[in-house]
């Protein structure tokens, strides 16, 4: 009876050990893919930043006058670059089944998803900082007019040049603009607001004397902030769906790193 039971434990041994193993290379190439994901995911996030930081159209003015933009970019690809690394280290921890890269890799990535948490919350907590209400008053404090050289009037007339668009809400922002009236009296809107042949900066305008003269066929009567919320409404909801999903994915890597962890022998 010994002898003829232990050949049936044996079975039922390898048969055990068998699963196991075969459990574990799944947790190990869906963490691979997991992982590949996130090397994607940060990859892209990168390029975002360094597209966000670099792009000529007077985005990075608009970015260096609102510190919370600012922060925001600088976020978006320490965020990408820091995700590019840990995908990279996630995939070379589950192929090689390194116990101390995998240890390594969840630390790193627990952190980087409360950091991304904790960024997804003070977003929603400080959203009323990008109201129209509020680049609205900041226009009527400190815009100065056409062809100045600071910062903040200079970015103004790059946006509305380029999104053929005037002040915040429209025209009338520039009725109580107090730096504008006082240097500009006689003008009803900035140069950038009236309309031009071609809509950029090298396009010839249509006709300055009537546009300054407050003649709604020559100004580009539409404000900017629909207009550029428009343009990006898209990209936000594309945006706010990836961050979901990275997240998911981030979290689902860290169960995997576990798994894997506790099975590698």
């Amino acid at each position: 009876g010994k002898t003829a039971g232990n050949p049936a434990r044996k079975r039922s041994a390898d048969h055990s050990t068998k699963m196991e193993g075969d459990n574990l290379s799944c947790i190990k190439y869906l963490m691979f893919i997991f992982n590949f994901l996130i090397f994607l995911g940060g990859a892209t996030l990168l390029g975002l930043g360094v597209w966000v930081l670099v792009d000529p159209t007077g985005f990075r003015e608009i970015i260096a006058t609102t510190p919370l933009l600012f922060i925001g970019a600088y976020l978006v690809l320490a965020m990408g670059g820091m995700l590019f690394l840990l995908g990279f280290l996630g995939c070379c921890g589950a192929i090689r089944e390194n116990k101390c890269l995998l240890v390594f890799f969840f630390m790193f990535i627990l952190m980087i998803f409360l950091a991304e948490l904790s960024a997804a919350i003070l977003a929603f907590l400080f959203r009323e900082n990008l109201s129209k209400d509020f680049f609205a008053r900041e226009v009527k404090r400190h815009y100065h007019g056409d062809n100045s050289t600071e910062v903040f009037s200079s970015t103004w007339n790059s946006i509305m040049i380029t999104f053929g668009c005037c002040g915040v809400n429209g025209p009338d922002d520039f009725n109580d603009a107090l730096r504008f009236r006082a240097l500009h009296p006689y003008d009803a809107v900035p140069e950038a607001c009236c309309r031009r042949e071609v809509q950029s900066k090298a396009g010839k305008v249509i006709s300055r004397r009537d546009c300054l003269l407050d003649r709604e066929d020559y100004q580009n009567r539409q404000g900017c902030y629909s207009v550029i919320l428009n343009s990006v409404e898209p990209y936000v909801y594309l945006a706010g769906a990836l961050a979901i999903g990275v997240l998911a994915i981030e979290l689902l890597s860290m169960v995997f790193a576990m798994c894997l962890f506790r099975g590698i022998q």
